[in-house]
């Protein structure tokens, strides 16, 4: 069995085994073997790339092909670049740190965890499809189980806000299948063969009258996912719904489907599309960035304060990818691996917190970092992280997407961007502000000096998030040279 296909089959097999388990300690130790393995398949896939990228050139590697319905001319097509394989390994950690933070869930563990690794499968076979009806497919699978996810083990208006989410993500869903078909009956345009295959079709000069009609429907059926503004408000909700876990995995990996499709499909293969719709999308994605940051430092509960602070911080990776430049979409790239790292160590210390506090209110909150010091100092460092403070991985993420933006001489990019930037001053003030009510000053309720100390299994799942944020900070190089190399194929198609 080919290297890639391994992330299908053994999600799926970890999910058999969990059918036959009989209570929670058997159904976490099965989980996290499953989630063991499958990292350990992506940093196999990433040294694996390393050595067939010194020999081999070709856009995509790894890849198969097989047919699967000759009669659309619909294959399971897979293969990998740098980005993806660097997706890929974002997820397998976030998986594996999100089964060491739901560790104790108690209500129906069997099937919550087999809800969480068939999510985890979709984002697998999305990140590596070529093919587009593939990709719609594994895109669909990810989505599905964010309902049951959050309906079932979610709290508060959690019916509500799974079913806002689904129907914001199902429409989204039919607006995308809508530029995905677009596309397919304009691949024939040369005169060969209608095709799915994203190679094949970049090939193609698709009519620039059909570029324009398609690209702004799946430039919105991706960004929907992406939280992109005006479509985020499901976000927050389901956000401040779901378990631990689920938003970690929501935020940390799912919505980066929406980043990632726009990247591969929107971009690549409708660029006169791209470059026609630019500015009106460059507008949604400024206002976003902005909104988001306001936003976040309007809110007291911690949930709604991190999910806001992802619509600010995703804003800019569509923003980045829409200057159209090597360098702005490598910023683009990198922040959604920094995002997902950061946003899913956030609500693993937010799920800590209100474990043992059972409030996610700031203003009920303080002097925690006396009585937690561990998810305290954590919190810290994740809040230097998202407020783009050197030597963590947003500094590199944001300086790349400032730095692209600014290679735009059109005064119209110039002040786009100097909006987007100004929302780091307020990601600052937002950050400050929770750090200085909720673990400094005076302990607030005298119940919290006896709360429950940090065990290894949450230190277990915060080390796995904390490490790539703090390597990706340190040494960017590696994995900057990673997805530089593998950008050079979409700009020319693209410029």
């Amino acid at each position: 069995m080919d290297i890639l296909t391994l992330f299908v089959v053994v999600p799926v097999l970890v999910i058999l085994a969990l059918v036959f388990t009989k209570d929670l300690k058997q159904a976490r130790i099965v989980s996290m073997i499953g989630g063991l393995i499958q990292l350990g398949m992506a940093i196999n896939l990433l040294f694996a790339y390393f050595r067939e990228r010194a020999v081999n050139d070709a856009v995509m590697l790894f890849t198969r092909d097989l047919v699967w319905f000759e009669q659309f001319n619909i294959h399971y097509n897979i293969g990998v670049d740098g980005i993806s394989v660097s997706l890929v390994l974002l997820t397998s950690i976030i998986v594996l740190a999100g089964v060491f933070i739901s560790w104790k869930m108690e209500e129906l563990p069997k099937e919550f965890f087999i809800s969480l690794i068939v999510l985890a499968t979709g984002v697998y076979g999305f990140f590596i499809s070529i093919d587009l009806f593939t990709m719609f497919v594994f895109y669909e699978i990810a989505v599905i189980p964010m309902y049951l996810l959050i309906g079932i083990w979610g709290s508060g208006n959690k019916e509500y806000s799974a079913m806002k989410l689904t129907l914001m993500l199902m429409g989204a869903s039919a607006v995308l299948m809508v530029g995905i078909l677009g596309i397919y009956f304009n691949s024939n345009a040369d005169g060969g063969a209608l095709t799915f295959n994203i190679l094949e079709i970049a090939k193609v000069n698709i009519p620039f009258e059909a570029q324009k009609l398609f690209f702004p429907l799946t430039f919105i059926g991706f960004a929907i996912l992406g939280a992109l503004f005006p479509f985020h408000t499901w976000s927050p909700d389901g956000h401040a719904s779901a378990p631990t876990a689920v938003s970690m995995l929501h935020a940390g990996v799912l919505m980066k489907l929406g980043g990632y499709g726009i990247f591969r499909v929107a971009m690549f293969l409708l660029p006169a599309g791209a470059l026609e719709w630019s500015w009106f999308f460059i507008i949604l994605s400024a206002t976003g960035v902005i909104y988001g940051a306001f936003a976040a430092l309007r809110q007291t509960d911690l949930k709604y304060i991190n999910a806001y602070a992802s619509v600010s911080h995703l804003g800019m990776v569509t923003f980045a990818l829409l200057m159209l430049n090597k360098t702005a979409w490598n910023g683009a790239i990198l922040q959604s691996l920094s995002h997902g790292f950061m946003t899913a160590l956030f609500f693993a210390l937010i799920g800590m917190i209100y474990g043992r506090t059972h409030t996610r209110d700031i203003t009920k909150l303080g002097g925690l970092l006396k009585v937690i010091p561990f998810i305290s100092v954590i919190y810290v460092i994740a809040g230097m992280a998202l407020l783009g403070l050197p030597g963590f991985s947003g500094f590199v993420a944001e300086m790349n997407i400032f730095m692209g933006a600014f290679q735009q001489d059109s005064m119209f990019y110039r002040i786009a961007t100097i909006v987007s930037i100004s929302a780091i001053v307020v990601t600052a003030v937002y950050v400050l502000r929770v750090v200085g009510i909720m673990l400094m000053g005076p302990v607030k309720n005298e119940a919290y000096t006896k709360l429950e100390s940090t065990t290894w299994y949450e230190k277990t799942g915060i080390m796995l998030l904390l490490i790539p944020i703090i390597g990706i900070g340190v040494a960017p190089l590696w994995i900057s040279n990673l997805i530089m190399e593998s950008l050079q194929p979409f700009i020319q198609g693209v410029l």
